[in-house]
């Protein structure tokens, strides 16, 4: 009864969080206004930048400085130009000092990305960022479902040894499913075969971007990238398909 009710409440927690979640981002959506919607991405890469200096293992303090300084910056000039100015000022610090060059990590992941999901919607629309929010939802939730019903029933092995538990079935599901629906909602914007081909390439990326984030928490030795959302994990958790398939949508506009 315990474990049931231990589950019980890690449901509960899901469910609260995914609904907080899912709200801020209506809200944020709804009114969008180009520093609201920096301000939020701002706050989101601090708290990303956190988690992946201890994923990456890097333990000097400074660099914060230097992603807050950015941050500001991609507020009252381009977005990438403030990623860039993030990379080449640590980069600088990095070979003054002597520094690990690993530093440079957390800048260019996720701090780099982020900026471009920025990019992706000064340059476009706030109606794109709900396309491919919609691309990558749908391609984590029916890679899961597909998965559970139908994984290494037609192939007996996991997708990667990054991620063994996923099948080979649930990813190629997720893709599809993701992709059709994706080319309808971006009909709205672009013509069938266009929305179908970024659907696809967003897509695939974004399987790429989790395995990823996997792959950095097998090798940090950890389960969640941190504990900030109950019954979720970390930040990078929850937004790390994004950090592929942003940069590759605002690539592809």
């Amino acid at each position: 009864m315990d474990i049931i009710s231990k589950k019980g409440e890690e449901l509960k927690q899901r469910a609260i969080t995914a609904a907080v979640i899912i709200a801020l981002v209506l809200v944020v959506g709804l009114i969008d206004n180009i520093y609201l919607t920096g301000l939020v991405i701002g706050v989101i890469a601090f708290l990303g930048f956190l988690e992946a200096k201890e994923l990456f293992g890097v333990n000097d303090d400074k660099i914060v400085y230097i992603l807050l300084s950015s941050i500001f910056l991609s507020l009252v000039t381009t977005p990438l130009a403030a990623g860039v100015f993030a990379v080449i000022v640590t980069a600088s610090y990095v070979a003054y000092y002597q520094k690990d060059v690993s530093l440079i990590s957390p800048m260019l992941y996720p701090f780099l990305p982020l900026m471009a999901l920025y990019a992706l919607y000064l340059k476009t629309s706030m109606g794109h960022v709900g396309w491919l929010i919609v691309v990558v939802a749908l391609t984590d939730t029916f890679a899961y479902f597909v998965g559970k019903n139908f994984g290494k029933k037609f192939f007996d092995r996991g997708f990667c040894p990054t991620s063994p538990n996923k099948s080979i079935e649930g990813i190629v599901g997720g893709v599809f499913i993701a992709t059709v629906i994706g080319a309808f909602v971006g009909l709205y914007y672009t013509s069938f075969l266009h929305a179908f081909f970024i659907s696809l390439v967003v897509s695939v990326s974004s399987v790429f971007g989790d395995l990823f984030e996997s792959y950095l928490k097998r090798r940090a030795g950890v389960k969640d990238s941190g504990d900030l959302l109950p019954g979720h994990g970390g930040i990078l958790d929850r937004i790390d398909g994004y950090l592929f398939a942003g940069p590759v949508m605002f690539v592809l506009f």
